[in-house]
């Protein structure tokens, strides 16, 4: 099987990937770039392709979805350090009052 190939992928592993693509594209990423991103969220959330036989299947980690979301970007670089700080503070205050 050469490199790239997407056939020993389910196919909710490749729309997740066409999906997570777009979001990247939205973002800026250039096609190649978006798609090469795409197929690393989904190796690293899912752990590779389709696997047979009797407890082989892990369970998904979604962490690296949520990371894209939280890492921020120009909209946050182009905030004052005091607005960023007085809402990360609000953030703390209610992880601390839902007891997080």
């Amino acid at each position: 099987m050469p490199r790239g190939d997407k056939s020993s992928y389910t196919s909710k592993q490749k729309r997740q990937a066409e999906h997570i693509e777009e979001g990247y594209e939205k973002r800026g990423a250039p096609k190649k770039e978006a798609e090469r991103r795409a197929w690393a969220t989904v190796n690293k959330e899912t752990h590779g392709g389709k696997k047979s036989g009797s407890g082989r299947g892990k369970t998904e980690d979604h962490s690296p979805s949520r990371k894209g979301g939280r890492k921020g970007g120009a909209a946050a670089a182009s905030r004052p350090a005091s607005a960023r700080s007085a809402s990360a503070k609000k953030a703390a205050r209610t992880r601390a009052a839902r007891g997080r």
